[in-house]
């Protein structure tokens, strides 16, 4: 009996030591695919830089000011990830713009504006692709409702837009309205500002206009610092 309890004990304690092994190889294996995943994140907003270096960098303040507002807002911290890529990713749809659309400098035709209207549909066509990442494609393929239901690709209205697509497109038109163009010189703080007031309970929602002023006015330059932008060159 001793013998045969001896043989079992030390089965036990082998497959406990293969499960131990097994379990360690499957989180270096999770650990690899979420260090190729990040890569290829970081990759493809390269991608955004060799496009059009203001989209690049504007996506980059995006992911900063996506992830202060979310925790102003309460989202969960476990959802910052799917936070920050979805900012940091919404415009990478661009890539398949035409630059002579993308980069017109006067105003675009009826074409036009229909042709850069797909861009979200394209991003959420790419990110969608990458498992894990489908929230995120979800919120960059709303970041272009308006909570009246006059935006696009789908006319969602108010509470039927994910809040993280509400909240970048607050900050995605603040950021643009700021930031110096070739075609345009970016507008003061308060113009802005009263630009996203006015058109809250419209093309924004006014929860997350509240929540982003006071961030706006007292993170931006630290915001710009944390992108590795400077608020002098884009200002």
């Amino acid at each position: 009996m001793c013998i045969v309890a001896n043989q079992s004990m030390a089965v036990i304690a082998n497959l406990g030591l293969e499960v131990t092994e097994l379990l360690l190889r499957i989180k270096e294996l999770e650990e690899q695919q979420l260090a190729f995943r990040n890569s290829v994140i970081c990759a493809l907003n390269q991608l955004l830089d060799l496009k059009d270096i203001n989209t690049g960098v504007h996506s980059t303040r995006l992911a900063e000011w996506a992830i202060r507002v979310a925790r102003k807002m309460n989202i969960p911290e476990e959802g910052n990830y799917q936070v920050e890529v979805a900012a940091l990713l919404h415009d990478i749809g661009k890539i398949g713009v035409p630059d002579a659309v993308l980069k017109k400098n006067g105003p675009l035709t009826a074409e036009e504006r229909a042709i850069i209207n797909r861009h979200p549909e394209y991003s959420w066509s790419i990110l969608r692709l990458f498992p894990g990442l489908e929230e995120a494609s979800l919120y960059a393929l709303h970041h272009h409702e308006n909570v009246d239901g006059t935006g696009y690709p789908a006319g969602l209205k108010g509470q039927s837009i994910p809040l993280v697509s509400r909240i970048i497109s607050v900050i995605d038109a603040y950021d643009a309205m700021v930031s110096n163009r070739c075609y345009r010189k970016g507008l003061p703080h308060t113009e802005a500002m009263a630009r996203l007031i006015q058109s809250s309970g419209t093309q924004f929602d006014a929860d997350v206009v509240k929540a982003f002023i006071p961030i706006a006015e007292k993170e931006t330059a630290d915001v710009f610092e944390a992108a590795g932008t400077s608020t002098a060159a884009a200002l």
